[in-house]
């Protein structure tokens, strides 16, 4: 990622992505751009299905990453998805701004698969800060600088299970919940609570999660690589 990184991610949600580049598009296919958020809900689970997620605030940093609302048979998988297609050195993102209270349901579970990963990046450094898949959830207090983040990601090189600052801001700590070419072309479910994951990472427990979002970017590996993002919902312990 360029040298403003991803520190966006937790300004003020008006500014969700502000910080990097100027404001873009995701390229979508017409018909999702009709697509309205679709957000199911109950007192104890909210879910988010990929056609919602399309419909999240998008914001292209450098180029634009492809994300396409595909069927069930063509992802191959037990419901719709959003391929996500990073080439010619892009990075974009698509992010919730809504608060999400953790007492009741801080369990954050999705679906995700990705074909590719990335050879030869140090991902401690700023120039291998490029990830496949990733999904972050940002808990924002005031000022704006002491808000915090975690972004959990598909690694290419760090091994599953390892977490790290960000190159560019210490604020947000990146979690490996995958590594490497293991399960490549594979859906994958995972389940955090996210609740638990800031208490150990962060040292707080926040109250409640205010940016839901996901990214695949490529902008610094300067190499392609699909993923796929399915249906992301918040769940009881």
């Amino acid at each position: 990622m360029s040298s403003a990184g991803f520190v966006k991610a937790w300004r003020p949600a008006a500014r969700l992505f502000a910080g990097r580049g100027n404001p873009g598009r995701v390229h979508m296919r017409s018909a999702a751009l009709c697509v309205t958020a679709v957000l199911s809900m109950s007192a104890m689970a909210q879910e988010y299905d990929p056609a919602a997620v399309l419909n999240w605030k998008a914001q292209s940093f450098e180029g634009q990453t492809d994300y396409t609302l595909i069927t069930a048979e063509k992802a191959d998988a037990g419901h719709a998805a959003i391929r996500a297609h990073c080439h010619r050195a892009t990075a974009s993102g698509l992010g919730l701004e809504r608060s999400h209270e953790l007492a009741e349901s801080p369990v954050l579970e999705w679906q995700w698969r990705v074909d590719e990963i990335y050879s030869g990046l140090d991902e401690r450094d700023k120039a291998g800060d490029d990830y496949p898949a990733r999904v972050y959830v940002v808990a924002q207090r005031w000022p704006a600088f002491r808000s915090r983040a975690i972004n959990y990601v598909w690694a290419s090189s760090l091994p599953q299970g390892e977490s790290w600052e960000n190159a560019f801001a210490g604020q947000f700590i990146m979690l490996a919940v995958r590594s490497g070419p293991e399960q490549l072309g594979q859906w994958v479910t995972e389940r955090r609570n996210v609740l638990e994951d800031f208490r150990q990472l962060h040292g707080f427990e926040p109250d409640r999660i205010d940016v839901l979002a996901i990214m695949t970017d490529c902008d610094n590996a300067g190499q392609s690589t699909t993923a796929w993002y399915g249906p992301i919902r918040w769940l009881a312990d």
